[in-house]
């Protein structure tokens, strides 16, 4: 039998990071594992809960790596190699620039690993291992693949909770998101029974935690399709749980899906406002959020039970110095239960990182920086200390405790859930702000 290791790598200068608050469990690997013929033994080290043993007895390391841990995961391909272990590297970013990752692996497998996996290993096993693998006929199919094992996360001091994925890919192709460029420019359901079964099967976390049935659905879009969301929400009913997802401003306007939600235990869904401006929504291209409608979906929201975890960018082309005041004033108005602020991002593969690049804008090509709360652009109407500056003070003002409790008073959701969640975050905050204070740039459009 031979040892596969897989790997998720730190990305240490985010602002989640390692921290005990947020120690949510990847579902990525645990997809790799399950693709994985019984002939390989497989372990997976994520760096966030635990140490990578690089002294390890393998024949095989496989490296996921999204934009901010791309440096890290070179750093770990290059130590591996180095003892002569093969590597193999995948994730959105070594997808997007699969050349610059050959630099450090020996292989990279190119999208989704379905259909793809069993022929990385049949080819290691044969000692002829292909520099690249991808996709030649579209998109895999979702159906018919195993389910994660979680005892492969038993005791790693993760949160309490599953991820279940019932759909991949995104229509919308906003120009900050590399979702569609990644998985497709439609989504691609998973057949409802499959999702069930899952579901039915799931064990109480095992390890520190008490907490059960608890599970987050990570899609991009839970209700991508209106008849694949209603059949499988109203299947789960009996299962009690308590679960979060992510969905789109459009759920206001759906009372018998709000109805469903609340039925099938969801405690919150995040949806992503991304701007207050109309002018910024129009060049991102998500015009069907209307910012003149925010408060009246988040008040929908409470009106039904559900939290709604409220997700903005800041540092669009039309963002002035005064967004910060003003993105303070609406989160604390609109009672948000829960806010994620991100700086913006230009990720390889998306149409905004093609055109900072056309325009010179790029100001900082350490992909560890690329983690959505530092400036690695020139921005349009501020410079790059006044954006951190400002990011840093929405951050400090939306979780103080004040806004915590002004926020949360009165909605009528889940307060186990997202007094801590709050807390949580206020925590990190404080630390993140308090390392970066001497944070300076060099604006070289060269660099």
């Amino acid at each position: 039998m031979k040892n596969l290791l897989l790997i998720s790598p730190l990305a240490s200068k985010s602002l989640l990071g390692g921290d005990f608050y947020f120690r949510v469990p990847y579902l990525g690997l645990l997809k790799v594992a399950s693709l994985t013929p019984p002939d390989w033994k497989v372990s997976i080290t994520d760096e966030k809960v635990e140490a990578i043993n690089f002294s390890a007895d393998v024949d095989l390391v496989g490296i996921t790596a999204m934009t901010p841990a791309a440096k890290r995961g070179y750093e770990i391909a290059d130590k591996f190699r180095e003892r002569g272990v093969k590597v193999v590297m995948g994730g959105m970013h070594i997808s997007k620039m699969p050349e610059e990752a050959l630099q450090h692996c020996d292989s990279v497998v190119i999208g989704e690993a379905e259909d793809l996996w069993d022929k990385v290993l049949d080819d290691c096993t044969r000692g002829n291992l292909k520099r690249m693998y991808k996709h030649e006929n579209g998109y895999p199919s979702l159906a018919n693949r195993p389910a994660p094992d979680w005892r492969l996360y038993r005791d790693k001091g993760y949160l309490p909770l599953h991820a279940v994925e019932t759909t991949r890919g995104c229509p919308h192709n906003c120009e900050f998101c590399s979702v569609t460029s990644s998985f497709g420019g439609k989504f691609r359901n998973r057949p409802v029974d499959e999702v069930e079964k899952e579901i039915r099967n799931l064990k109480p976390f095992e390890g520190r935690f008490t907490l059960k049935n608890v599970v987050f659905f990570a899609d991009d879009n839970i209700i991508s399709s209106r008849r694949h969301a209603k059949e499988l929400l109203t299947r789960i009913v009996p299962y009690n749980l308590k679960w979060l997802g992510q969905t789109s401003v459009n759920i206001a306007k759906d009372d018998e899906m709000l109805m469903l939600f609340r039925k099938s235990g969801c405690m919150g869904i995040l949806i992503g406002f991304e701007s207050l401006s109309p002018d910024n929504l129009t060049n991102a291209g998500k015009t069907f959020n209307k910012p003149q409608d925010y408060i009246d979906v988040v008040k929908k929201m409470h009106d039904y039970g559900l939290g709604v975890d409220g997700s903005f960018v800041l540092g669009f082309d039309h963002d002035d110095e005064g967004v910060f005041d003003r993105m303070v004033e609406f989160i604390n108005k609109a009672k948000i239960d829960v806010c994620y602020f991100s700086i913006l991002t230009p990720y390889p593969g998306t149409a905004l990182y093609s055109k900072m690049l056309a325009e010179g804008r790029l100001i900082d090509r350490d992909w560890s920086n690329y983690n959505t709360n530092n400036v690695v652009y020139m921005p349009k109407l501020m410079k790059p200390e006044k954006l951190l500056e400002g990011y840093h003070q929405v951050l400090k003002e939306s979780f103080s405790y004040s806004s915590i409790f002004k926020r949360l008073r009165g909605n009528g959701t889940y307060k186990n859930f997202f007094y801590p969640m709050n807390f949580g975050f206020r925590q990190t905050i404080k630390k993140t702000i308090r390392h970066r204070q001497n944070f300076t740039y060099e604006t070289n459009l060269n660099a």
